[in-house]
């Protein structure tokens, strides 16, 4: 039987993608101590990086919300790689977003809440977070967008 999580997922018609293993030399997640640190996770779509470039240059704001809302999608899957079960997080306490951003962009936030909107519509209260929406130069594989989480988990 479906948790409520999964439940959620399948009212919503959304699909998590298959969690993949790291890029370079760390873990993908570490529980412990009640809670479940997820790596920094890109807008990886069918193996591949789906949004690259700059907010500000070659992304619009659309395109970088989707790209924040695919790095949602491979957090979520991750933690149920982690977990088994999603029901299992009692609440997303932290979201670190980074956008890769011109220099006068300055639209960070909004594209973060491209994750922080689905958080609250998978998780409900349960998915109301603090957070971080930060701009730099550059970020691997030349992604638009990385986020990572930390979830307090029973």
């Amino acid at each position: 039987m479906a948790g409520t999580i999964e439940a959620r997922l399948q009212a919503l018609d959304i699909a998590l993608p298959e969690a993949k293993p790291p890029v370079a030399s760390y873990v993908p997640f570490i529980h412990m101590n009640g809670q479940l640190l997820v790596s920094g996770q890109l807008p990886m779509q069918d193996g591949a990086i789906a949004v690259k470039g700059q907010l500000g240059g070659n992304v619009t704001l659309e395109d970088g919300q989707a790209a924040a809302r695919l790095c949602a999608l491979n957090i979520m899957a991750q933690a149920k790689l982690a977990l088994g079960d999603l029901d299992r997080i009692t609440q997303l306490l932290r979201l670190n977003g980074f956008v890769c951003a011109a220099p006068e962009f300055g639209d960070h936030p909004k594209v973060i809440n491209g994750a922080s909107d689905l958080f609250v519509e998978v998780f409900g209260d349960k998915g109301r977070h603090t957070r971080i929406a930060v701009g730099c130069a550059s970020l691997p594989l030349n992604a638009a967008v990385e986020i990572d989480a930390v979830f307090a988990i029973d």
